[in-house]
């Protein structure tokens, strides 16, 4: 059924880490419910609309580090395209940078 998606240690990785992440975010919101509020985002925002945006966001990063791994090792001299464990990390950075600031 999932033999088209290559899982790597990476990606099931940053699979658990989402799964991990709603499961908390449900049982946060049970216990105390969020209310609105604006931070350096334009609009204002739930704990569940940044998680949204941040996980959007992280998405994102996973995806432009993919693609620009075979530029990236060309552009800076590198042996080998650059670890994906560092998009992981950029990429948990960025969406703790939104759901705290955001």
């Amino acid at each position: 059924m999932l033999s088209w998606m290559v899982w790597t240690t990476p990606v099931a990785v940053f699979f658990a880490c989402i799964v991990v992440m709603l499961i908390g975010m449900t049982i946060l919101e049970v216990r105390s419910p969020s209310v609105l509020r604006k931070g350096f985002l334009p609009i204002a925002t739930t704990r569940g609309d940044r998680l949204f945006i941040g996980l959007m966001c992280a998405a994102w990063v996973n995806l432009a580090w993919l693609g620009l791994g075979e530029k990236m090792t060309a552009w800076l001299s590198l042996p080998e395209e650059p670890s994906v464990w560092i998009s992981f990390v950029v990429s948990m950075l960025v969406l703790a940078l939104v759901m705290r600031k955001g």
